[in-house]
């Protein structure tokens, strides 16, 4: 366990040189990009080496699996900041709203009357971005590009939500340029300010497309057992 600790915190590092010098490329200050270090299926021992580097970002794709192992990672390291970036079930937007300060994956009017229900009732606001299915791929959640406009004006006024930004996912077998491009372009002409792009393979492209925050998984801490 100590080699493989030692290992992601090595990644780690070579992930924040990476960023810097994406950030320098592209002439953007590094403290304009969060880090995400997407911690799902790992437990609590591979993260806290990382938490003690100094890491405060992490992501996950399940609730069940964030209610399992951050309470106790949390009470310990109270200034911890989580994101869903995975899929949310409307039935599970209370826990939801409970668990992380960021929620990447809105992305229909089911959710969003559910998230506004709980934010209004637990009086705790996550930030909110919505996903943007670039690709129109159908096995994908997220909001199809020709109605992220429409979707986003439903956010706030429908359902008062308050957005802060887009995320999206490029199809696996596609240069994802054009995909960051689409998504800062529609980021713009709604005033949002973050945007959730770039993941191990391309989150230095992302950063010259403007991403915010960047979700690294396997370069920080290494392939994901099946």
């Amino acid at each position: 366990m100590v080699g493989s600790a030692q290992e992601a915190l090595a990644r780690l590092s070579q992930v924040k040189v990476a960023i810097a010098e994406a950030c320098l490329e592209a002439n953007r200050d590094p403290a304009a990009v969060t880090l995400i270090a997407v911690s799902k299926t790992f437990g609590a021992e591979a993260i806290e080496p990382v938490i003690h580097a100094g890491q405060r970002a992490f992501g996950e794709n399940r609730v069940q699996e964030t209610k399992a192992k951050w309470p106790q990672l949390r009470e310990r390291f109270p200034d911890l900041a989580l994101h869903l970036i995975g899929p949310l079930q409307s039935n599970k937007a209370r826990e939801a709203v409970q668990l992380f300060d960021a929620i990447h994956s809105v992305d229909r009017p089911s959710l969003c009357a559910a998230l506004a229900k709980e934010i209004e009732r637990q009086g705790r606001q996550p930030q909110l971005l919505v996903e943007v299915n670039t690709g129109a791929e159908p096995q994908k959640a997220g909001v199809l590009p020709e109605r992220a406009d429409a979707f986003l004006r439903a956010c706030r006024e429908t359902y008062g939500l308050s957005i802060s930004g887009l995320m999206c996912i490029p199809p696996a077998d596609e240069p994802p340029a054009p995909h960051f491009a689409l998504t800062a372009k529609i980021a713009a002409r709604n005033g949002l300010a973050l945007l959730s792009m770039g993941m191990s393979a391309d989150f230095e492209l992302a950063i010259r497309f403007g991403a915010t925050h960047v979700r690294v998984g396997s370069a920080i801490f290494g392939t994901r057992s099946k």
